[in-house]
């Protein structure tokens, strides 16, 4: 049976009422943030040194050129490549007959200018062997980790980014050019004591770090800017940065100054960073540059430390991350601004090798069930078993 739309209409009529009804109260958060960012009264490098020793209960940006400045867009190169990889997998299904998964990476090379060029490709990987269905430390067994569900998303972003190092350690030499990932650089699936040590030493510092320490040296001989892209972000770390500045205490201390109580920051509660930026940037601009300060990048990330700026594209506000080394390259940091924005405009509002690349990548839910009817077919073949759970075998059978 279908979803019943009558028995939820009611419920989505309550919902957007409740959202009318406090669109006023958001707008006057909003006004009241935007006084804040603007305030010149605000000392940036005493804020800096506040946010530092600050403990809050949110995540809060820290600073790097200031809170409300925008930077027009540069001018492009009349040569440059843009490479991106995007990806998709078929999880482990502990109803099938045998343990497996599959990750599918697409990618994009285009190049532009006097020889322009389109490279699209995907490129499919089966696991099943023991080594790679879980994660295992050195010497010790009983403490594996399978790779299913969230880790298995973790495990995705490294294939991502290996071949997008791949890709870019195939670029000219002397030439310009910008590699992407769509999503964040920071692996949040990590944060936290979710998972053990030796997972995170795996999968980040052996994995994901090094391909991005391997396209950083390649700008030894050619200019290789890297970002990620995020669109519609629902981040709140510059806001946060204005809870901050208005604590009356200094350090603020939320848990130690206001456990239980009503507190003055709330005023800007609920304020989204792409609220502000929308009200501020004029369309190609981008905001000052923010670093994250979230315990997983300041433990972990060293060299790649992620900076990120916002962008306006038409009338969508994006959060554009990127590691360290590229944003203190002035170069490399004006090189992400111009194709990032060239990337979306070519994209109607989102980058289009991203596009692309996504489009390299996607496995359909046909597809997956094709997949596995060509594992299992396989399985017969050789005379192998192919048992089931009762459960997958009821949801395949047509009922009279």
């Amino acid at each position: 049976m279908s979803l019943d739309l009558t028995k939820v209409a009611a419920q989505v009529g309550s919902m957007v009422a409740r959202l009318k009804a406090g669109g006023e109260e958001r707008k006057k958060r909003l006004k009241y943030a935007l006084d804040i960012l603007h305030d010149k009264s605000i000392d940036p490098d005493q804020l800096r040194k506040k946010i530092d020793s600050s403990q809050t209960t949110w995540l809060v940006a820290g600073l790097v050129d200031g809170l409300d400045q925008c930077y027009k867009p540069p001018f492009l190169p009349k040569e440059f490549t843009v490479i991106a990889t995007d990806g998709s997998h078929i999880d482990v299904d502990r109803h099938r007959s045998t343990r497996c998964y599959l990750i599918n990476i697409g990618t994009v090379v285009l190049g532009y200018g006097a020889q322009p060029q389109a490279l699209l490709d995907s490129f499919p990987s089966l696991y099943f062997g023991d080594e790679d269905l879980v994660i295992a430390p050195d010497g010790a067994k009983g403490r594996e980790q399978p790779i299913e569900g969230v880790l298995l998303g973790i495990k995705r972003s490294v294939d991502e980014c290996h071949r997008l190092a791949e890709l870019a350690a195939e670029l000219p030499k002397g030439s310009f050019n910008l590699a992407l990932l769509d999503g964040s650089l920071i692996l949040w699936g990590l944060a936290g004591k979710v998972y053990p040590e030796f997972v995170t030493e795996a999968l980040l510092n052996k994995g994901f770090l090094r391909y991005l320490e391997d396209m950083r040296k390649l700008n030894a001989d050619r200019r290789l800017a890297l970002a990620s892209y995020i669109s519609f972000p629902r981040s709140t770390d510059v806001v946060n940065a204005l809870r901050v500045a208005i604590c009356p205490y200094d350090p603020a201390d939320c848990d130690r100054y206001c456990p239980n109580k009503a507190r003055d920051c709330d005023r800007i509660s609920g304020v989204q960073d792409r609220e502000l930026f929308s009200n501020t940037l004029a369309p190609g601009e981008r905001s000052a540059l923010f670093t994250s300060q979230s315990k997983i990048v300041r433990e972990n990330y060293g060299e790649h430390w992620v900076y990120f700026f916002y962008l306006r594209v038409d009338d969508e506000i994006a959060r554009v991350e990127i590691p360290q080394w590229v944003a203190k390259d002035e170069d490399l940091l004006n090189l992400t601004h111009s194709l990032v924005l060239d990337q979306c405009r070519r994209g109607q509002g989102y980058p289009v090798a991203l596009s692309e690349a996504h489009e390299q990548a996607v496995v359909t839910g046909v597809d997956r069930e094709t997949f596995w009817q060509l594992v299992e077919a396989s399985l017969v073949d050789e005379h192998l078993p192919t048992p089931t759970s009762a459960k997958s075998q009821s949801k395949r059978t047509r009922w009279v």
